[in-house]
């Protein structure tokens, strides 16, 4: 039965439960956990309202999302609900789930295309068949927590502007790429390398946000001493820079600027390149040669781009264009049917950090 209050409508545990599609042991669960509070009739009846919904819609979110109970009640318990950010990765998780069935059907329709003619397939079509059955959902536990607490709302605190001298300078990215922290008067700026300006906002004297994308930093330093590295928190992965002197950083932007400028390649991009592109097409790929986060993504993403790929036909040539702001190296594939812009980009330890591909 729904219960009507100054203009708002509450539901008893029965209705909640079978509108939802949960069980009643379910919501007991929940609120056991201090996940949700819901009003109390005098006769002692639970009543659901608008919050208590809307942090269910949280809970079983995040259980879509591979999370334990014991894990989804850390990440909430005292916390405001934020269905915002709960319906933008729910969205993102939902776009994915829906391209991968897709790229799915696919592979299934052609496989049985071929079978309906009387042709035996490939080994490299059943490999793809088979790793297409074996493909996981969800990303890992760990990443999935990290991007949702990422792409919660930042609330700013007001702090010494002195206090944020200690961070200020360059720092240098795994992925090759200079980050420079300055200040301008009380505001925070940063600065990739190819990258324009962002402003930093403070949750506190070593944790600072960006409200252009989600992600902060995290600033290691400790009493009046300048931070010797900075963390970066974005997309789910915690990336440390460590700190390098001025002179180095001009050093590092000359050396930038100077390839930029003469159009000079990494001296491993088109090998490497050519390597990914033409792995790609077999529904391989080396993974040795990329760094860590790289590897995730393009895991996440390999069914749809190796199809992409092999529906383009075979590599003809690759063709070096220049040298982007931000170091990476950006090349034009033409392959039988069709071309690609393609961007490969290295980190000092010699991994493949940055690749991209787009229509030419």
């Amino acid at each position: 039965m729904s219960v009507r209050n100054t203009g708002e409508i509450w539901l008893e545990a029965n209705e909640c439960a079978a509108r939802i599609g949960l069980s009643k042991r379910a919501l007991r669960l929940y609120e056991e956990h201090g996940l949700i509070r819901p009003r109390r009739t005098q006769k002692g009846w639970r009543l659901y309202g608008a919050d208590e919904i809307a942090r269910l819609h949280e809970i079983l979110a995040l259980k879509r999302l591979g999370f334990s109970l014991k894990r989804i009640t850390a990440l909430l318990q005292g916390k405001a609900v934020d269905l915002a950010g709960v319906l933008g990765i729910q969205h993102d998780l939902l776009t994915d789930q829906r391209e991968r069935a897709e790229q799915g059907l696919t592979l299934v329709r052609a496989a049985q295309a071929k079978l309906a003619t009387g042709t035996s397939l490939t080994a490299n079509e059943l490999i793809r068949l088979a790793k297409e059955a074996n493909m996981t959902e969800t990303s890992t536990d760990t990443v999935a927590w990290r991007r949702y607490e990422q792409a919660r709302p930042r609330t700013e605190v007001k702090i010494d502007p002195r206090r944020f001298e200690r961070c200020t300078g360059f720092y240098r990215h795994p992925a090759g790429l200079i980050m420079a922290v300055t200040q301008e008067g009380e505001r925070f700026f940063l600065q990739l390398t190819g990258q324009p300006k962002v402003e930093l906002f403070a949750e506190s004297e070593s944790n600072f946000f960006l409200k252009v994308v989600p992600a902060q930093l995290t600033f290691a330093a400790i009493g009046n001493d300048s931070a010797e590295a900075l963390t970066l928190h974005q997309g789910g992965h915690d990336t440390v820079a460590t700190r390098i002197d001025e002179a180095e950083a001009r050093h590092q932007s000359k050396k930038l600027g100077e390839r930029v400028r003469n159009r000079v390649p990494h001296p491993r991009s088109e090998e490497t390149l050519r390597e990914v592109l033409e792995q790609q097409q077999r529904g391989t790929m080396p993974f040795e040669l990329l760094s860590d986060e790289l590897a995730e993504i393009v895991r996440e993403q390999q069914p749809i781009v190796s199809a992409e790929l092999e529906s383009k036909g075979s590599l003809q040539s690759l063709g070096f264009r220049r040298v982007g702001e931000d170091g990476v190296d950006i090349y034009e594939a033409q392959f039988a049917r069709g071309s690609l812009q393609c961007g490969i980009g290295f980190g000092g330890d010699g991994r493949v950090h940055t690749l991209w591909m787009l229509p030419a």
